[in-house]
């Protein structure tokens, strides 16, 4: 028996309970399809320590902002959750966990669409595809190749220092959570190998402000997915920073003056032999040209507009990364690295969506979360319309983008 709803939302993180909250304001009738058994499972995944990058004051879902006494401190993976219950508490939409989609198709005579999951078939006037980018860890072929008794995790599956062998680390990537990680171990004590990557860094504050204070002056999130170069860039990853401990700036220099081991961009594997690309010193100038030009793009903004800060700091920049040696191939067992962590970030794949609407790339073609077919819609993708269009910041935005779309077509 097919169910009818006038809309399906499809995934339960902050996109889909954001397209729900509209949904429900405008007396909707909907209901959310999420594969897993709870509500934001990304979320729920982090690592122990995990706190958000941003700002608590940047937690702007609709109608439910951050309303704490720590705006701008950084929420820890609990309290986030938490947030996110209640939020979802506050409207109670109804939620089928278990049940992951594995088609949505055009309906008879181009009617309603068809929804299929593993057990049960809808049919619905609407559909909005939520599940994100984030959906399954995106790890090298090669890591086939290494040899069995290596751990390897991806860092959706790390928890904590104390969960993983003994022994060295290998982490390969040095976006926002390679760089977290491999702090938090090193400082426990363990001997890190880290793979850099092509992720920029920012400083958590500069002259007087969090960065991410200035980084808003600047437009940065307001960026449209239209004013880029190439439709790739929209899957660069974000600067590197974090949260913990109230917030500091992480900089590869650092790592290496404090005995962290940079190699370049991990290549190859077989055994317990590792290869690498000799670009670390290209990969470093490219993350330290980035925040020159950054506090050169600040420092303008200030002077232009006259804006209150504190005086520009003296560039006493750390120079440690460039003066490690250059290291082509690892021996994994005669290091003692027995964990090798991916920091690779994620991959997508929307082909259960059935039709002709997606790039070069696998990612859909639309405006501001509208396709051209009239009642299919996505939601929280990176650069949907802006770069904050898939954070907790800019998602609501679009959610209610999307809402007046909907009733635009059914009213």
């Amino acid at each position: 028996m097919t169910e009818h709803f006038d809309t399906i939302v499809i995934g339960a993180g902050q996109a889909g309970l954001s397209i729900g909250y509209y949904l429900s304001k405008l007396g909707r009738q909907f209901v959310i399809l999420e594969q897993a058994a709870n509500i934001t499972p990304t979320w729920r995944g982090r690592w122990d320590s995990f706190t958000l990058v941003l700002p608590n004051w940047t937690y702007q879902l609709p109608d439910h902002g951050y309303d704490g006494d720590d705006p701008d401190g950084f929420m820890d993976r609990d309290e986030l959750v938490t947030r996110l219950e209640q939020f979802t508490n506050s409207f109670k939409p109804e939620i089928r966990f278990g049940s992951q989609v594995i088609a949505v198709k055009n309906g008879a005579n181009g009617g309603n669409f068809r929804v299929a999951t593993e057990g049960s078939s809808y049919s619905a006037a609407n559909v909005v595809v939520a599940a994100g980018t984030f959906q399954t860890p995106r790890i090298p072929q090669f890591s086939n190749n290494l040899a069995g008794d290596i751990t390897q995790l991806h860092t959706s599956e790390y928890q904590n220092p104390e969960s993983i062998p003994e022994g060295a680390v290998l982490v390969v990537g040095t976006g926002q959570s390679g760089c977290q990680i491999a702090e938090e171990l090193y400082l426990s004590g363990r001997k890190v190998y880290l793979c850099v990557g092509g992720a920029n860094r920012v400083p958590r504050r500069y002259r007087g402000k969090d960065i991410i204070y200035w980084l808003e002056k600047i437009n940065f999130f307001d960026q449209t997915a239209d004013s880029l170069s190439s439709s790739k860039e929209r899957f660069n990853a974000h600067p590197f920073v974090t949260g913990k401990d109230g917030g500091r700036s992480l900089n590869l220099h650092q790592f290496a003056k404090d005995g962290v081991i940079l190699l370049g961009h991990m290549k190859d594997a077989q055994g317990y032999q590792v290869q690498f690309v000799p670009d670390l010193k290209d990969n470093l100038q490219k993350v330290d040209q980035f925040v020159v030009e950054l506090e050169q793009n600040i420092d303008k903004l200030i002077d232009e507009q006259s804006l209150a800060a504190d005086e520009a700091p003296r560039r006493e920049e750390l120079m440690n990364g460039y003066d490690a040696e250059v290291i082509e191939e690892l021996d994994l067992k005669a290091e003692k690295i027995n964990t090798i962590i991916w920091a690779t970030g994620y991959k997508f794949d929307f082909s259960w969506v059935d039709f002709p609407i997606f790039d070069q790339d696998g990612y859909p073609i639309q405006n501001r979360g509208v396709s051209e077919f009239p009642g299919l819609y996505f939601l929280g993708l990176h650069f949907l319309y802006k770069r904050r269009s898939g954070l907790l910041w800019g998602v609501g935005e679009d959610a209610a983008h999307v809402a007046n779309a909907i009733a635009a077509r059914n009213s």
